[in-house]
């Protein structure tokens, strides 16, 4: 009988030490990132943060390689027609959404339809070409368009590309940014506002093979020393936006690696020129936001704040993008000009600006540089240091004069210009209006000629920099820090932090 006894207990130590072992093996990626994001709803989120939580949990129809091709991801393929309007999509096989419904031809088109239909949507103007969308046969959906749309794929290799679940859309309606369900690699857990966003990973994924950490938690700390200092500590395996500043630290340390990328998009001022409500001089006349822009010295600004690490810019792509306009250069300061300006528009000085900008040091920086360089032509720039989501809040509803703002970027122009600047645009929060630059915009789609696409972007360049809606600083150089015992992490132009892959040693 004792005997028995002590088979039975030497039997259950091992199987509670088994049960421990393999507690002790759930692995966690722990990524810190700069903002607490806004809404986890592809179709209603608009901030680069959550683009870079999305990727961890909503897979797209297509993604982009680091040379920025267009890869296959949710789809196998696709087909356009030979006059342009329409796109066939083959769907992959097997592929399952989180809470177990099937991926078909009917949840792509319902996923779309919420993007071009839901009422809040901020995907409509990225979709907006497409008439309707057909389901062919259970694995493949046919977009039919209004006109030719040659940014199309492009835009479905991001969040107008994210399949959700319609049945768990449905049930949760307005909510269901509150527990998203969509198809990528992981699934959600929970979202403490302002602390940690938890994800586990989902056995059924259909790339469940090359899922090899267990758990993803990203932490929201704004400030960037924090962030590095958890992440030398052991706090954090990763972190994005590591401070130019920091670039030397960073690469002096043995347990560290930089991962660095040239950014697609551009930090800008976004003048309030349509909804101010105080109508301003800056709002009521392209002379002050010229006068402005020849006030900032943007190598000057790239030196003092970044080290020199960035690229000054005055466009919606980078100089060294194919589709940035040489004709018009980044130009030099000039403060006798911006003053000279300023009395032509006959202003009284200073020009007192409300300058809003997201809470953050580097952010602060960038703005007091600008207040500073712009104070000797006359203007008088009150910062406004605004919480990240309540920025949105505030420019949706014209709460600012200027809104210091990053995109992140797309692969095609389109993506960088239209939804910013075109009349009535979704994201277009200072309300500009301009009926030529409106369908100069409108001709870069409907091309897929590289060279008729740049001679159109010449006219609406030109048209841009005399209105100045938005005033173009610089383009960053991503940069990414994780430890190295994180290991198959590359670095995307498109500034997301991809997970699949991924493993610690």
């Amino acid at each position: 009988m004792s005997l028995m006894r002590l088979t039975i207990l030497a039997s259950a130590v091992l199987t509670s030490l088994a049960g421990a072992a393999q507690v002790q093996a759930q692995t966690t990626l722990r990524i810190g990132i700069a903002e607490d994001p806004d809404i986890l709803d592809p179709s209603i989120g608009r901030t680069y943060v959550g683009r870079i939580v999305f990727s961890a949990f909503c897979d797209k129809l297509f993604d982009i390689d680091e040379k920025l091709n267009i890869v296959p991801q949710l789809a196998l393929s696709h087909e356009t027609s030979a006059d342009g309007k329409e796109m066939t999509i083959k769907l992959r096989p097997g592929v399952k959404f989180h809470d177990g419904e099937p991926l078909d031809a009917e949840a792509a088109k319902f996923s779309l339809e919420r993007h071009m239909m839901l009422p809040t949507s901020f995907r409509k103007s990225e979709l907006a070409s497409v008439d309707h969308v057909e389901v062919v046969d259970p694995l493949t959906i046919k977009l039919v368009l209004k006109t030719p749309y040659s940014p199309l794929i492009a835009q479905l290799t991001d969040r107008s590309g994210m399949m959700v679940s319609p049945k768990a859309a449905k049930e949760a309606g307005d909510k269901f940014g509150l527990h998203p369900v969509c198809a990528g690699p992981y699934k959600f857990v929970e979202r403490v506002q302002q602390d940690r966003m938890v994800f586990e990973k989902f056995a059924d994924y259909w790339n469940k093979d090359n899922v090899h950490i267990d758990r993803v938690v990203f932490q929201p700390i704004v400030d960037a020393t924090v962030r590095l200092a958890n992440l030398k500590s052991g706090g954090l395996d990763l972190i994005e936006r590591v401070l130019a500043t920091d670039i030397k630290d960073v690469r002096a340390d043995p347990k560290l690696v930089l991962s660095t990328a040239p950014e697609l998009g551009y930090l800008g001022l976004t003048v309030n020129i349509g909804n101010d409500k105080t109508k301003g001089s800056l709002s009521q006349s392209a002379k002050v936001r010229q006068a402005l822009d020849l006030s900032i010295d943007r190598e000057a600004l790239n030196q003092v704040v970044f080290n020199g690490e960035f690229t000054p810019g005055n466009q919606w792509v980078s100089p060294t993008h194919p589709y940035y306009q040489k004709a018009f250069p980044v130009h030099g300061r000039d403060v006798a000009k911006a003053k000279a300006l300023l009395k032509e528009a006959g202003v009284t000085t200073p020009v007192t600006v409300d300058y809003m900008i997201p809470k953050g040091a580097e952010n602060e920086a960038v703005a007091q540089v600008v207040q500073s360089m712009a104070a000797e032509a006359g203007f008088d720039i009150k910062i406004r240091a605004v919480e990240f989501a309540t920025t949105f809040k505030q420019a949706q509803a014209g709460e600012f004069q200027i809104f210091q703002i990053n995109w992140s970027g797309r692969i095609d122009p389109d993506g960088n210009s239209y939804i910013f600047m075109r009349s009535k645009a979704p994201q277009n929060d200072g309300g500009y209006a301009n009926p030529e630059a409106d369908k100069l915009m409108e001709d870069g789609r409907a091309t897929s000629n590289v060279e008729e696409r740049k001679a159109i972007y010449a006219k609406l360049t030109k048209i841009l920099l005399d209105d100045l809606p938005i005033i173009y600083i610089y383009h960053r150089t991503l940069l990414i820090a994780h430890t190295t015992k994180l290991q198959g992490y590359k670095q995307m132009p498109d500034g997301l932090v991809r997970v699949v892959g991924l493993k610690f040693k």
